[in-house]
């Protein structure tokens, strides 16, 4: 089997493109075609723009080639040399941000091949899954109110959750506000749900973070998520040990190199790394194998549709320390709930594992060709 072409998909809902803290307006799907006409999904969590030139460019310079022309011709279930020759290859506009992101879809989507040409679902590719179907939290940005944040606490318990993440919206704009959403939010949920931040970056100042860490302890907080950006691993080390709250980041970092300087330097108790940004699944696992020597559990992140959301749980369900939570993003927007054929479904507060051969899920391409943008 020969891989004859990888297509880029780019899609966008044209309104309301603006939105803070919600990124499901646009969307890159790749497909990776075979001369077996087994043709592989993957999805990337970054800028459509950005990756098709990423995987379309050009040869320039020395080992400045885009990933496209790397992958034409090759065995597509020799998935471990493509990884590390796209790396090696792109090295010049590579190692970090997009151009791994545009690598983690195209490593999605031979997966998906491996998993369709062998009859075998993903986790069972992995070495198989510790668990069946994983505890999903919502994942929602923060209301404006007090009284919207406790109704819609009790809205999604009603639905089955047992754990609710809140975050960005007006999160961190007024330090008492922000103290008076989460108590509401946990007042609402009593001891039955759990409660997570996601600060979105938002603080500026290692005394205020800390301030308002230790105020949220008061509120039994699971998690307070990305209080600094990701490379910030002094501010994020002072906070880990100044606070009781597991300190939790990773969705912006790739490969494994940046995880380890994150584990080591950052003292961070949560890593969550993006199966569409990282790497792919071949570098997700190498992320979290490393997380787990250190004993540091690893929670997927996953805001976007279907097809980077069954990825990530075969993933999840193969490590032995994940499947601890899945984050199921709860956006109605069109490309975050209407890309594939049969959507994923909360069952019982859970994410069951996909049991169909590859990632398990059929592109909508309805969808695709009301979103499809040049």
């Amino acid at each position: 089997m020969k891989i004859t072409d990888i297509e880029v998909i780019k899609l966008r809902q044209k309104e309301d493109i603006e939105a803070i803290g919600d990124s499901t307006q646009d969307a890159v799907i790749i497909k990776v075609h075979t001369d077996e006409g087994i043709t592989g999904l993957g999805e990337v969590a970054s800028s459509p723009y950005v990756v098709d030139a990423l995987i379309n460019a050009p040869s320039s310079k020395f080992l400045c080639t885009g990933l496209k022309s790397i992958c034409i011709g090759r065995d597509p279930l020799e998935n471990e040399p493509l990884w590390a020759d796209m790396y090696k290859q792109s090295s010049w506009f590579g190692l970090r941000g997009g151009a791994i992101q545009a690598m983690s879809g195209i490593d999605m989507a031979l997966w998906d091949i491996k998993g369709k040409a062998l009859g075998l679902p993903v986790y069972k590719l992995l070495g198989g899954s510790f668990k069946k179907k994983i505890r999903a939290y919502a994942s929602v940005l923060f209301p404006d109110t007090e009284a919207e944040i406790a109704a819609m606490v009790k809205c999604y318990a009603a639905q089955g959750f047992t754990a609710i993440k809140f975050g960005w919206g007006k999160f961190g704009n007024v330090p008492e506000e922000d103290i008076g959403l989460v108590r509401a939010a946990r007042e609402a949920a009593g001891n039955a749900v759990d409660i997570m931040v996601d600060a979105g970056a938002c603080y500026r100042d290692l005394h205020m973070a800390i301030h308002q860490a230790r105020e949220l302890e008061k509120y039994d907080v699971y998690w307070l998520e990305e209080p600094f950006p990701p490379d910030d691993l002094l501010a994020l080390a002072k906070l880990s040990q100044a606070t009781d709250i597991r300190i939790a980041t990773g969705e912006r970092l790739s490969t494994r190199y940046q995880f380890r300087d994150l584990i080591e330097r950052g003292k961070v108790d949560v890593i969550q790394p993006d199966v569409g940004r990282v790497g792919g699944i071949s570098e997700f696992r190498k992320v979290a194998f490393i997380s787990q020597m250190f004993e540091i559990p690893c929670v997927p992140h996953a805001w976007s549709s279907d097809i980077l959301l069954a990825a990530t749980l075969h993933i999840n369900a193969s490590i032995p320390n994940g499947g601890i939570f899945q984050e199921f993003c709860l956006s109605g927007r069109p490309l975050r709930k209407d890309l594939v054929r049969e959507p994923l479904q909360l069952q019982d507060g859970c994410l069951v594992v996909p049991e169909k051969a590859g990632l398990g899920i059929e592109l909508n391409e309805d969808t695709v060709d009301k979103y499809r943008i040049l």
